[in-house]
Parts: structure tokens; sequence; C-alpha cells
């Protein structure tokens, strides 16, 4: 038996599975979960009962004080991952998926990308909306992007560093600092490893361990610039900003 088409409630497309094609947002419940009053698309409440259509409260306030919080954080990692494009940067429409009306062209279909493309794209999608400070975006999207994580053929230290950006945003440290392991246990002078381990300590207010990985930082900084890796090149501003933050700290 097929399933009933609904809209998509971050970009209005037609979909009949539980996530949509066009952008990869989850589709929404077609009926209140308390009353099974139809909801229409968008509605974050039932118009009967009152019943939120999604929860609500609770994780994503915890959520939305992390994003606050990881602002500087965020917008660094974005001017970075757009330093690498060689045309001017431009804001993707599928970055506008919870405005439907504002949008200028349909968002690209994610499921006829290849596992890469869609990490980058939702990668991508999560950092603009915490940049934007858009909590439900973020709830919505993290997920699916470190799920796009695990399905990686390959993961290289860039894609680690991307996860542990969006693990950071919210709020998720242990996994965060996971990540700076596994790249530093694979080249134990990598700058990424420090950078990650120092925006969790900065987050959790751990000013000893934030100063340990400026230090390090600062110590691996000469000769691991001069291996010339791809990834730096990608994230000069981070490495650049990260360094500043660190010379800083040591005076």
């Amino acid at each position: 038996m097929t399933s009933p088409a609904s809209s998509c409630r971050a970009c209005g497309a037609t979909v009949t599975g539980k996530y949509c094609n066009q952008c990869g947002a989850p589709v929404a419940p077609n009926g209140c979960g308390s009353c099974s009053a139809p909801l229409t698309p968008g509605a974050r409440f039932c118009h009967r009962c009152g019943t939120p259509a999604a929860p609500t409260g609770g994780r994503q306030e915890r959520t939305a004080w992390f994003i606050a919080g990881a602002a500087v954080v965020i917008a660094v990692a974005l001017v970075a991952y757009l330093a690498r494009r060689d045309s001017a940067p431009q804001v993707p429409t599928m970055a506008n998926a919870g405005n439907a009306s504002g949008r200028t062209a349909a968002p690209p279909d994610i499921s006829s990308m290849g596992p890469r493309e869609r990490f980058d794209r939702l990668f991508d999608r999560v950092l603009r909306a915490a940049e934007a400070q858009a909590t439900d975006t973020v709830l919505m999207f993290a997920p699916m992007a470190l799920s796009a994580y695990q399905q990686l053929d390959q993961v290289d230290q860039d894609a680690r560093y991307h996860a542990a950006m969006i693990h950071l945003v919210v709020g998720e440290f242990p996994q965060a600092r996971a990540k700076a392991d596994t790249i530093l246990a694979e080249n134990a002078k990598h700058l990424f490893g420090f950078i990650i381990r120092g925006e969790v300590a900065e987050q959790q207010n751990d000013t000893a361990a934030l100063a340990k990985a400026y230090a390090e930082f600062l110590a691996a900084y000469d000769a691991e610039t001069k291996a010339a890796r791809q990834e730096y090149r990608e994230h000069q501003p981070v490495l650049d900003d990260f360094r500043n933050r660190a010379l800083a700290n040591a005076q």
C-alpha cells in the first residue's frame, strides 16, 4: 500500500516517504498525535486541542543556548568552508528551506548526491542555521548530517573536523572531542585536533584545557603549515583565528 502524499513543512515539495527528497527534511505527521485532527503543513500546535505538533522545550532550549554560545566558532567555520569555493560565496537555496515563500529556486535533491556531497551540503545547512541561531533547523538537520557522515565511503581529516563542528553546535562535547582524538591518533600534530579540543574547552569554560590546546597548537603550527596540507589551505581563516587567540593567550 502506497503512503499518502503530504507536503514537506520545510520546502513545500510533495513527498510520500519519511524524508523529503528535495531538501531532506523529515516529513511532519498529517494528524495530531493527541486528537487526530488534521494539521496544516508547518503547524506547530494542534488547532483543536493545542498539543504541540513536534517536541518542544527541553532539548530545544538547551540546544538554543549551545548555539548562541558557539556563534563565533560557527561564523569562523562557515567563512572557512566558503573560502575554498572558487566563486564568490552565495547562500544555496537549500539554506532557506524553512522559508518557502522566500525561495527563488527549488532546493537540490540530496537523494541524487554522492555520500560526500550529501554530507557537505547538510553540514553547510547546519552551519548556516547555527550562525542564524535557527534552533529548529539545526535540530532538524544536524542528525541527518551526522548520519550522512556515517555513510561516507572514506573519512578524511576534513570530514572529521566538519562532523566535530556539528557535534559542537548541538552541545555534544564528548563526541566532538572524540573526533579530535581520532584526528590526533592518526597524526599527533594535526592542527584540527587541537582546534577542536580548544573549542570544546572554551564552550565548557575549561581554562586549563583551553590553554593546553593553545600551547599544543602553537608548538605544532610551524611544522604542520609547512606540510601544505589541502585541508589547511581550505580552512586558513580557522587556523588564523585560532592562532591569533592562542598568541593572545600566551602573552
